[in-house]
């Protein structure tokens, strides 16, 4: 099976991205390229939500894939977060701290709840400096 990636327009600031099917050495340039711009635009605090629901498997060359996004927004105090990784993705996601256990989500509900703590974070922090 191969990769399919759907691309969102940005909502207040931060990007959504749904993976269908199979992150692995035959498709992660696929996820490379279509994050790559996406990545070089990036505004300082960006999240990157990566709905993982239909990701049906995910090797170490995807794993990379991830890893790479958040160095590019680690700089920018930016997250990339997972949502409704499936348990055997999750796991993977865990074994290899691809990310920080509070940064997977099993509801958008969840995952918004962070992204808005975070904003109003970001805005009481700007405001103190």
């Amino acid at each position: 099976m191969s990769l399919e990636i759907d691309l969102y327009p940005p909502v207040n600031g931060n990007q959504y991205v749904v993976l269908t099917g199979r992150l692995d050495s035959a498709t992660y340039e696929q996820l490379d390229e279509a994050l790559d711009p996406l990545l070089s635009a990036a505004a300082p605090g960006m999240v990157l939500v990566m709905e993982l629901g239909r990701l049906e498997y995910i090797s170490s060359a995807g794993i990379r894939s991830i890893l790479k996004a958040r160095k590019a927004l680690a700089p920018l105090h930016g997250k990339v977060l997972a949502v409704h990784p499936q348990a055997q993705i999750r796991k993977v996601l865990d074994m290899v701290q691809a990310l920080p256990m509070e940064a997977i989500f099993t509801s958008s509900a969840e995952a918004d709840a962070y992204i808005d703590q975070l904003q109003r974070d970001m805005l009481h922090g700007s405001d103190e400096g």
